[in-house]
């Protein structure tokens, strides 16, 4: 299974924060597989101030092209520091914590319906792919 996706076609926008009026990166682009849109991302890259760069991606996953939602569903995750890993690490999380959530994500999970979902491995598939290609997203957490 290949995943691409087209850089031109990748959006962002920018937002200040809520609680340190630092910005807010938003990216979001469509992921293709084997050449067939597969999932859609949001990627929110917090800039706080005086604390830790951390990105919050939800990744819907779906039938995309039928007009029809039906089939999608939402995955999210917190990537950034955690203790006793010099890296980065990502964590599953509530999908859509933001308050961005719609009728395009579908079945919005929780950390724990995730866990347990038969898509999480595609889910972690796309994360990995964004976390290497989105180059906002790759800068600010590993720039």
């Amino acid at each position: 299974m290949a995943l691409t996706m087209d850089p031109d076609e990748r959006q962002t926008r920018q937002y200040e924060c809520g609680c340190c009026n630092a910005p807010i990166e938003r990216a979001w682009n469509f992921i293709h597989r084997d050449g067939d849109a597969h999932a859609v991302y949001f990627a929110n890259s917090y800039h706080h101030r005086d604390q830790p760069h951390e990105t919050w991606i939800d990744v819907i996953l779906g039938t995309w092209g039928t007009g029809s939602t039906d089939d999608h569903v939402t995955f999210g995750c917190r990537v950034g520091p955690v203790e006793g890993n010099p890296q980065p690490a990502a964590t599953l999380v509530q999908a859509c914590m933001d308050g961005s959530g719609g009728d395009v994500h579908g079945v919005r999970l929780s950390r724990e319906d995730g866990l347990t979902h038969p898509r999480l491995p595609e889910f972690w598939q796309v994360v990995d792919f964004v976390l290497a290609n989105d180059p906002a997203v790759h800068r600010h957490l590993y720039g």
